[in-house]
């Protein structure tokens, strides 16, 4: 039997740290919140340090120590333990982490957060404990997504669940909701690797065992995967639970264990396969090992040339040193379409095959062609072209990723210019880099720089800025008349791009009128001509005008209004000498005490309110000095107890029954004041010869 083990075994990252927090802090008044693995072997070696397992934190007393686990809690948990004195030691997973402070924004978004994975697993119920909003959780792309329609959607995962599940239901929720759609892809990149190990071996082997607790969900995935091609998958939640029997038919059996698995329990399991073996097939392991021996001349990731023996349905065999013959399987034949005749034509000519596996020994002719591919981008970024990478990992100098073969690190503070506190918000992120330097100690590693870029581009952006603000300051002038385009406004004016450059339309420069929103005149999004009233250069600040270009009222007000029309207005001002009533928008005009009543007023307010609509007739005009007089009493009949007696040049009204005095000469000197080159010096007698003749 040969036997194949993956190469991800044992814990993932954040489980390690965990299991070996909780191996090594002092277990006195210290608990754990949930079952820290789901491995009950290694649940129980911590139960024997005398650390209990707390399914709630009401069951942790006051003052304890609370280890939470890799799968995160609610954020309430925090807030209980601070309420309760509880000391936290906080192991959850980085990619948890991120997760949660996903779900934390975008539903303080306003945004409805979907998550892909079980309502029941730990991880899921504490990503549902950060969310302010509603969310949503779905196992599956077959569920019903209609709610969603009308809604803003943040989709992130389970960090342990399928890929090939959430890319599905992705997809199907892009399809349901009209509205926006937005994706994390938070399922762990050691999480990705196991899945794609475990479709390797199914690929590859006769039957694939499966270690995990079985109540872990990424083992499930993994048992899911292993069994999607029809072949025979053996589950087992620990070592102990091996039964040889189970997988004896089998030649070539591949292993893989759940991220909560360690590795002492895949090992035990081939310590135990090797037993049963021993006796019924020795002879066949010991030629196994004496095999391996002969290929240990072989590296893995070598060139080496071989020549083609044969041609058969599955590939064809090659040899490069005449002692034994190694399939190349189609698959990894450098062809567009694999035909057995075509290369049987070819037996004896030579080939270059890369060695990508030892035991066996699996040639690849595909990987020749993309390792030549990348060295001659390697040799571009050399020469200093940009690239890019999806961000894999952190660590605490900076972050990781892959290009094709060779791994890439970005430092710390070669990501973008300034302090970065968060480097798990960039996982899944794509970096644009530049080459730092290649270290060649064991593998290629490219050290590379974003922030190199960055800063070029920021430098380039402000000259071509400052260039552009050059020309525009060169091609105006104060008087200038301008179009623009209204970009956005404010309670005090309008910002207006005119070439590009924003500029202040001033609120009190938008009407002659005034206005008391800046939308009354202007639509954002609209082209209008502005007339510049000032540049500060110094400053970048330029001032413009709408109402400049508009005519004022009193220039249109000839074409409005003669002497002897009628009417209509609103009384907006009262002094001693009148009433200013307003015809519309920036035109007044006054009713003189003398003209309100046939009868003699000592006030006007004794008549007229602020605010009062009333009509009049126009009895002088002078639209050069904007002045409008006006009669209210000429459009009333006279009374005939009113009479009017002449003592020089001055009308005075006789004295009625009533006994009121005449009115004071400071009223008329005031009105004089007013109306001074007015109307031509009028003065208050031939406003009221006016008013007599107003009826012929």
């Amino acid at each position: 039997m040969q036997v194949i083990l993956a190469k991800n075994c044992g814990f993932c990252r954040g489980v390690k740290y965990a299991v070996e927090t909780a191996l090594s802090v002092p277990a006195e008044n210290t608990f754990v919140l949930g079952e820290i693995i789901h491995n009950p072997d290694v649940i129980r070696c911590i139960s024997d340090r005398g650390i209990p397992t707390a399914e709630d934190v009401s069951e942790v007393p006051e003052g304890a120590t609370l280890i939470i686990r890799s799968h995160g809690v609610g954020r309430e948990v925090y807030a209980t333990c601070e309420r309760r004195g509880i000391r936290v030691i906080d192991c959850t997973c980085g990619f948890v982490r991120h997760t949660q402070k996903i779900v934390e924004e975008q539903s303080a978004a306003g945004k409805t957060v979907v998550i892909a994975g079980h309502s029941s697993h730990p991880e899921v119920v504490g990503l549902v404990g950060w969310a302010h909003g509603e969310t949503l959780v779905v196992a599956s792309e077959g569920e019903d997504f209609s709610a969603l329609r009308e809604k803003n959607v943040a989709l992130v995962a389970q960090t342990t669940f399928s890929e090939e599940r959430f890319s599905k239901i992705a997809e199907n929720i892009k399809k349901e909701c009209q509205k926006t759609v937005e994706i994390f892809r938070t399922i762990c990149y050691t999480t990705i690797g196991r899945q794609k190990e475990a479709r390797e071996l199914a690929e590859l082997c006769d039957a694939v065992v499966v270690i995990g607790g079985l109540n872990s969900s990424n083992t499930d995935k993994l048992c899911e995967i292993a069994s999607a091609g029809g072949k025979f998958v053996y589950r087992l939640a620990r070592a102990d639970d091996f039964e040889y029997e189970k997988i004896k038919i089998f030649k070539r059996v591949g292993i893989i264990t759940g991220a909560s698995t360690p590795d002492w329990q895949a090992q035990e399991v081939l310590f135990k396969m090797e037993e049963n073996n021993a006796e019924v097939q020795a002879t066949t392991m010991q030629d196994v090992v004496e095999e391996m021996g002969k290929e240990e001349r072989y590296k893995k990731g070598q060139l080496i040339k071989a020549k083609i023996v044969s041609a058969t349905d599955e590939g064809i065999f090659v040899s490069a040193s005449g002692k034994k013959e190694i399939l190349l399987k189609k698959e990894e034949i450098d062809c567009e379409e694999y035909n057995k005749e075509a290369y049987a034509a070819k037996i004896g000519e030579e080939i270059e095959v890369m060695v990508v596996s030892l035991n066996p020994v699996e040639l690849s002719e595909k990987k020749v062609r993309k390792m030549k591919e990348e060295e001659a981008v390697l040799a571009g970024i050399e020469a200093g072209e940009e690239f890019s990478v999806v961000c894999t990992g952190f660590n605490k100098g900076g972050l990781t990723a892959e290009l094709g073969s060779y791994p890439v690190f970005v430092p710390a503070k070669e990501i973008r210019s300034g302090y970065v506190k968060e480097l798990d918000k960039y996982v899944g992120k794509k970096l644009r880099l530049k080459l730092i330097e290649i270290r060649k100690e064991r593998r290629k590693e490219i050290i590379a720089s974003q922030r190199v870029i960055l800063e070029a581009e920021k430098a380039a952006r402000e000259a071509a800025k400052a260039e552009k603000e050059e020309a525009f300051f060169n091609a105006i002038g104060v008087g200038d008349v301008v179009e623009g385009k209204v970009e956005r406004v404010t309670s005090f004016g309008a910002f207006v791009s005119v070439n590009g450059f924003d500029c202040l339309a001033h609120i009190s420069d938008l009407s002659w009128t005034g206005v008391k929103a800046v939308t009354d005149v202007l639509e954002i999004g609209k082209r209008y001509e502005f007339k510049i009233l000032k540049i500060d250069r110094e400053a970048k600040k330029v001032s413009i005008g709408y109402k400049q270009l508009q005519p004022q009222p009193w220039d249109l007000a000839a074409e409005k209004y003669a002497v002897g029309d009628v009417v209509h207005g609103k009384v907006v001002r009262i002094v001693p000498f009148g009433a200013f009533v307003e015809l519309e928008k920036g035109i007044d005009g006054l009713v003189h005490v003398s003209q309100i009543s046939h009868e003699w007023l000592e006030n006007p307010t004794s008549v007229l309110t602020i605010g009062q609509e009333i009509d009049a007739k126009i009895l002088a005009f002078n639209p050069e000095e904007r002045k409008i007089n006006l009669s209210i009493k000429a459009l009333e009949p006279k009374p005939e107890t009113v009479e009017v007696k002449t003592e020089g040049d001055k009308p005075v009204r006789a004295k009625k029954a009533s006994g009121r005095r005449d009115s004071k000469p400071s009223e008329e000197d005031e009105y004089r004041e007013w109306n001074e080159g007015g109307l031509g010096g009028a003065s208050i007698a031939e406003m009221l010869k006016l008013d007599e003749n107003s009826d012929k």
